[in-house]
């Protein structure tokens, strides 16, 4: 057993995809799963893994759920995934066997795996997702981001890339876009007063879909690819377009 470093999750009706990522790290002694008040049969799952350790609280943003995840821990050293996320059996192999850094400023930055409806997906911004998800917390934590957040590193952070990949199950069905930009673009209407006038609204929504679909070539993701690059549009739009609608 992995002894050394505790895994994080933060969880909220994630029964769909909770036992693939839950199965991933049986491996490790301490799971950390932090659930934000799930009203289906998560914590009924996660009642079956007994290195998994069961707290409940409060959703106050992406980042800063997390950091309270991350003070829950017992060792210092974290692993951070997402309830759709599981470890590659390669990954988790190595991770068994991985010399923790003597200095406690390194990360570990993992190559993402996005996977649509079974389909893996590296086009449209949703390849070369590299990312810090294994750092020591007496350094580094998640920034404040309510959406969007990440571990914040320095020029100091010394980054070490970590073979192998995590899997993220990023979409199981179409409704979960919509689901995804209702509940991101809700969080940001609550968080923030930026808005523009609608018409630059719309210019920015419709570069986001040109970026994505054309210069990222989300088209060779074929109909996968559309949807993701309009998902991305109408997140920006509506993001922005709550916010102004408030104010009229």
């Amino acid at each position: 057993m992995i002894n050394n470093i505790s895994v994080v999750i933060i969880v909220k009706n994630g029964a769909s995809t909770l036992k693939p990522t839950l199965d991933s790290v049986t491996g490790f002694e301490e799971v950390v799963l932090l659930d934000n008040g799930s009203s289906d049969n998560t914590l009924m799952l996660a009642a079956h893994y007994s290195n998994v350790v069961v707290y409940q609280g409060d959703f106050q943003g992406f980042g800063k759920t997390k950091q309270h995840a991350v003070s829950l821990a017992s060792n210092d050293w974290i692993l951070s995934l997402d309830a759709d996320e599981c470890l590659s059996p390669e990954l988790a192999s190595h991770l068994a066997s991985w010399t923790l850094p003597q200095n406690s400023k390194s990360v570990g930055l993992i190559l993402r795996d996005n996977y649509f409806m079974g389909q893996l997906v590296k086009q449209g911004g949703w390849g070369r997702d590299y990312l810090v998800r294994l750092f020591n917390r007496l350094e580094h934590n998640f920034n404040n981001n309510d959406v969007h957040e990440s571990v914040e590193t320095g020029v100091q952070s010394i980054v070490i890339s970590i073979p192998h990949v995590i899997q993220h199950n990023a979409v199981q069905n179409i409704s979960q876009c919509l689901d995804k930009v209702n509940l991101y673009t809700e969080i940001r209407r609550n968080t923030s007063s930026k808005t523009y006038h609608p018409s630059l609204i719309f210019l920015k929504a419709t570069w986001r879909f040109f970026e994505s679909y054309i210069l990222r070539a989300g088209f060779l993701a074929g109909w996968r690819g559309l949807v993701i690059a309009w998902s991305k549009s109408n997140e920006v739009f509506f993001k922005y377009i709550k916010i102004y609608g408030d104010r009229r």
